[in-house]
Parts: C-alpha cells; sequence; structure tokens
C-alpha cells in the first residue's frame, strides 16, 4: 500500500509538471517576435510620437521637420495600423501610448473631412475665385482660361506668374473674360497676378515678401467690397528661409470682422498645410479654410507633376473673413503645373 501510494505522488507530480509548460496554464505568455519585433515597435511608436510632437509643438526647423508635419494625416492613419498592430503582438503599454497620440492627431485632422454649419440664407454677392499656381509660366494658358468660363469665375489669383505667361493668357483671351487686373510679372517663380470681372484697385497688403503677393481691393456690385490677396510665402527649404516663411504666412494681413468693412479673402498656394504652426496661428485670427469649411480639408494639391515619390498634401488654400458663406469647393488638374487649381464658390454678405 505504501509502494502504490508513493507511485501515485510521483504520477501527481509529474502531470503538474506537464501542465505548468502548456502555455494556458503558465502563469505568463510570451509575446510573439522577440526583442527584435519589440525593438520595431517602439521605434515606429517613437516616430509617430516625434511628428506629433513638431505638430503641437511648432517645430518646423527647416525643409524636414516641414515636411514631416505636413504628412500629419498619413501619419495618423499609420499611427491606427501601428495600434493594430501593437495589439495583436500583445505590447500593451506600447500600444497605449500608440491609442493616446493617435486619437490627438485624429481630433485635430478629423474636422478637415467634415462640413461646417454654416449659417443659412447669407444673403450678398456671388463671388466665383480661383487660385492656380501657374509653375514659372508654365502652365497651359488654354486649359486656364476654359476653366474660368466653364466655372464663371470672377476673380482668379496666378502666383509664379511670369510675362511670358502673361502673353499667353492674352492671346488665349482671359482678359476678355477677366478684364481687370493687378499683375506683378516676374522670373523664377517670383510673380503673381490678379485677373478680375470687377473692377480692381490696387492695395500694399502684404509687401516686404520674397515673392510677390499682390493685393487689391475689389468693386463688387453690392454694399461690400472685397480686399483680395494672392497669397505665396516662400517655401522653408532651410534655416533662414523657413523663419521667413512662418514670418510671411503670420504677416498676412488679419481678417476684416465689421459688416461695415470689407470682406478679406487670401487666396493662393501657402507652401503650407492646415498642420503648419504658422498657417493655423492665421487661421486662428478669424479665417476660415474654404475646403476645410466644406469638408474637402484633405483634397490635395500638390504635387500634380515631375515628383512621383511625393505623397499628395494641400498646400493651396482660399481663406475666407467673417460670416462670408461658403457653397462649393473644387480641385482642378491643369497641365504644365506641378499644382492643382482650387475653386471657392463664396456669398460675399452685404
Amino acid at each position: 500500500m505504501g509502494r502504490e501510494s508513493a507511485d501515485m505522488r510521483q504520477g501527481d507530480l509529474v502531470a503538474d509538471e506537464a501542465m505548468s509548460e502548456q502555455p494556458e496554464f503558465s502563469g505568463r505568455r510570451r509575446a510573439p517576435g522577440g526583442r527584435v519585433v519589440t525593438l520595431l515597435l517602439l521605434l515606429l511608436a517613437a516616430f509617430l510620437c516625434g511628428v506629433a510632437l513638431g505638430r503641437f509643438g511648432g517645430l518646423e526647423r527647416g525643409q524636414i521637420s516641414s515636411a514631416l508635419i505636413a504628412l500629419t494625416p498619413y501619419v495618423t492613419a499609420g499611427g491606427g495600423v501601428l495600434l493594430l498592430l501593437t495589439l495583436a503582438l500583445r505590447r500593451w503599454l506600447t500600444a497605449l501610448v500608440v491609442a493616446v497620440v493617435t486619437a490627438v492627431l485624429a481630433v485635430s485632422v478629423a474636422p478637415r473631412v467634415l462640413p461646417d454649419e454654416q449659417a443659412g440664407g447669407v444673403r450678398g454677392d456671388s463671388l466665383n475665385v480661383l487660385s492656380a499656381n501657374v509653375y514659372f509660366g508654365e502652365a497651359d494658358a488654354d486649359q486656364l482660361v476654359r476653366l474660368v468660363r466653364q466655372n464663371d469665375v470672377d476673380v482668379l489669383s496666378m502666383p509664379e506668374l511670369d510675362s511670358g505667361m502673361v502673353n499667353e493668357l492674352r492671346r488665349a483671351g482671359l482678359f476678355e473674360t477677366l478684364p481687370h487686373r493687378v499683375l506683378t510679372p516676374e522670373g523664377d517663380g517670383d510673380g503673381s497676378g490678379i485677373v478680375s470681372r470687377y473692377p480692381l484697385r490696387e492695395l500694399s497688403l502684404a509687401s516686404n515678401t520674397t515673392m510677390r503677393q499682390p493685393s487689391a481691393l475689389i468693386d463688387m456690385p453690392g454694399q461690400r467690397d472685397v480686399q483680395y490677396v494672392a497669397a505665396h510665402p516662400v517655401v522653408p527649404v532651410g534655416g533662414d528661409t523657413t523663419a521667413t516663411w512662418k514670418r510671411e504666412i503670420t504677416t498676412l494681413p488679419a481678417p476684416t470682422t465689421g459688416g461695415d468693412q470689407p470682406v478679406r479673402i487670401l487666396a493662393g498656394d501657402f507652401n503650407a498645410t492646415l498642420d503648419h504652426t504658422p498657417l493655423r496661428k492665421l487661421l486662428g485670427r478669424g479665417y476660415s479654410d474654404a475646403a476645410e469649411t466644406t469638408g474637402d480639408g484633405l483634397a490635395p494639391t500638390w504635387p500634380e507633376l515631375g515628383r512621383p515619390w511625393a505623397p499628395p498634401v494641400t498646400l493651396d488654400h482660399v481663406l475666407v473673413s467673417g460670416d462670408t458663406a461658403v457653397h462649393d469647393y473644387r480641385t482642378f488638374k491643369v497641365d504644365g503645373t506641378d499644382h492643382r487649381a482650387v475653386f471657392a464658390q463664396l456669398t460675399i454678405p452685404s
């Protein structure tokens, strides 16, 4: 009897050891993939956190940091994928960090695809705005004029306008459709211009800038006129240039607020997305982005030419002040230029 009892105890010990070796009986399961996968996930999470820090901390210091911040919508989507990976691979702490950072980024990006509720029944003059970066004067003038006519455009801004492009536009008949103009054509992409259906009076609302940013008072047929700026801040390609870029955006004229003042519109190639600090500061002063207002804030405008490696981003904008209503927003491809033209249908309140 004693021998049988000893054999039973020994058998129980063997069974206990076998059970403890099974995963479901172990106190802690090892996460799949080992240290290499852990390190890779940590590096991806660090990149996500770095972009978020740059975006919310205003850390645009040069071309690389500015470019990374421009990719915030892509990084946000990537954060969602990374979250699923960290959960599937049971890296719980990393998953928590990724979830928080991705959620914060998503909150900043989501409003761009959600149309704003605008005050109904805004009465006043209709104004159709088109901005087209003509890429060193290489854009297809005939196609641009067709766009103007097909969309009943009232005012057109043209960053990177040169004298050759002016001649091409004249030949294509632009000035017959939009006879009033304030033009500052120059070479090397520094020129610009405004043409309008309504009379223009040249202003100086954005002076002392690297590239020309002409402005004009549009004499509207109704009670309120429009102050219009063809925006084109410098590209942030280096330390000194980045500082200039910030200054040229943040010193653009503030929006008008009083009903007895002209409405102010900034339209052009801002060389900035809605994630860049200078443009966010400008919007924070009271402007509305037409694309974001209609839920089209992620519609890309660059690049359209010659940079297949570059993810599309939104650099061109129409900013409106006050209670100006935005009814429609679209982008159009124009041959010969690396930017899409941006169109906004507005109502200027009386």
